[in-house]
């Protein structure tokens, strides 16, 4: 198997039969030490809703939500 130019790879269809992969599944790339996993993505744990786990609760404002959004909106 070669990686192309775009990173692309093309995963053989004796695999992707025999794991359950499908034309059009979400899928996830994770390091896995020195080596790389493909998996089926999870909608309830997708990388964004991972990484507004890891954020959640670590802002440091006392502005409430109305204050934030008109800051944002109005530059």
């Amino acid at each position: 198997m070669r990686l192309n130019s775009k990173g692309q790879v093309t995963i053989p269809a004796e695999l992707r039969h025999r794991l359950g992969f499908m034309e059009g599944d979400e899928v996830e790339v994770v390091e896995d030490g020195n080596s790389l996993r493909i998996v089926h993505a999870d909608a309830a744990d997708s990388r964004g809703r991972r990484a507004v786990a890891r954020m959640r609760g670590s802002a440091s404002t006392t502005r409430t939500t109305d204050e934030l959004m008109r800051l944002l909106r109005d530059g």
